[in-house]
């Protein structure tokens, strides 16, 4: 005898959609809000967690928002794509850092990279199409995959290959129902970067089996040492009718919180995104859009400054997390992440406590030492703690420094 098939409530019954309760909340974010409210409390907390410079937006920036915000046409609607002459510069930066051409036709403004990188999905997805998702991934990747529709299938890859997949994995992963694949260089959360001929394999793959690509650019100007950033549509140039690129001023000039992120693509897809904007949020903030016109409009010196900073922080924070007895951590290439493994911790005591997994060991972590970092069940990846090095140099070391001793204490 089974057991009868519950009824089904009705819909006047339920609060919330199937769709949006299936969505967690961003880990990053909820970390670093966390930490921030521990920090407001009084309490010496020392955050790893959020992905953002710790530089002010350089002045150049600032001061066109201050003359944008007084000038009246800022206060009016403007076109939901994006004001004309920001898409214009865009599609002039776009060829300048990749030396990939485009017209302004191509571009889509949008309230930050999360909204471009839905809205891509958007456009190109119907319900129970896949798109191949490498892991470890950014936590909205496939939060954003499953609000289109779609079902990310993910390909893991870990510190033994440098955090990079091979075509062979995604291969693997290839099924009937595949239209899409994501590939991020560099990465968030493992600083990977992946060489040339190893974009251009996986850009053939692609081109070979018909997928999409969408490529999300954002950490483009974040490398250190030899590694080189590469444009994959650039390497691959017959990909470019398949080929959708996130990026945004978020990174590059420390604006975080300014909410200006775009996509380029073919101009059916860029369309499509359009029309799905217009009726979502209309057009990004005027005075926010003359900010970022300024930044991509002007030099990277900024840049190179912060890319110092960061490639100083890059090299103190893996040495001092590979003294950790049970920590490894490759050296990230990009971005401004480490992602050592702590598997070989798990499960042994620590002041009395034994954490089972890498929540756990985050959670013990910011009991007892005050830092917060994320832990890799967030990334799809558990194992591993993610800890952004873009704070200040003082910060860094003492924060790494207090999980240093902590994490000596270990014992079986």
């Amino acid at each position: 005898m089974t057991a009868a098939t519950p009824p089904a409530q009705p819909p006047s019954e339920r609060r919330l959609s199937a769709r949006i309760s299936a969505i967690s909340e961003s880990a990053t974010l909820a970390v670093d809000a966390k930490a921030k409210a521990l920090k407001a409390a009084g309490r010496p907390v020392i955050g790893f967690g959020a992905g953002e410079p710790d530089f002010p937006t350089p002045d150049y920036i600032v001061e066109a928002a201050v003359a944008a915000a007084r000038d009246p046409k800022n206060h009016r609607y403007s076109p939901a794509g994006g004001l004309p002459e920001l898409k214009s510069a865009i599609a002039d930066k776009t060829l300048r850092d990749s030396g990939y051409r485009i017209e302004a036709s191509q571009v889509l403004v949008t309230n930050g990279g999360k909204q471009a990188i839905y809205e891509a999905f958007a456009a190109l997805l119907d319900p129970g199409d896949e798109v191949i998702v490498p892991a470890p991934y950014w936590t909205t990747y496939p939060e954003s995959i499953r609000l289109a529709g779609g079902v990310p299938v993910e390909v893991t890859a870990d510190e033994t290959t440098g955090y990079r997949v091979s075509v062979e994995q995604l291969e693997a992963a290839r099924t009937e129902k595949t239209k899409v694949v994501l590939f991020v260089s560099p990465s968030n959360p493992t600083g990977a970067v992946y060489p040339r001929a190893q974009v251009e394999e996986i850009g053939r793959w692609a081109l070979e089996h018909g997928l999409w690509v969408l490529t999300d650019e954002i950490y483009e100007h974040l490398v250190y040492g030899d590694a080189e950033f590469s444009s994959l549509p650039v390497v691959v140039p017959e990909l470019r009718d398949k080929c959708v690129i996130v990026n945004g001023v978020a990174k590059t000039y420390a604006m975080t919180g300014w909410r200006v992120g775009w996509v380029v693509g073919p101009q059916d897809v860029v369309k499509a995104a359009t029309n799905l904007q217009s009726h979502a949020t209309s057009n990004v903030s005027n005075v926010s859009q003359a900010a970022a016109l300024a930044a991509v409009s002007g030099g990277l010196e900024a840049v190179a400054e912060m890319r110092t900073a960061f490639d100083r922080r890059r090299r103190t924070i893996v040495r001092m997390l590979n003294e950790i007895d049970g920590v490894v951590c490759p050296e990230p290439e990009g971005a401004f992440y480490a992602y050592p493994s702590v598997k070989a911790l798990l499960g042994k005591e620590i002041r009395g406590k034994r954490a089972a997994t890498s929540v756990e060991l985050a959670a013990l972590i910011l009991e007892e030492v005050e830092v917060a970092v994320v832990p890799g069940e967030a990334f799809g990846t558990p194992g591993y703690l993610r800890l952004s090095y873009a704070l200040g140099d003082d910060d860094l070391v003492e924060g790494v420094s207090r999980i240093q001793k902590l994490l000596a204490e270990a014992r079986d």
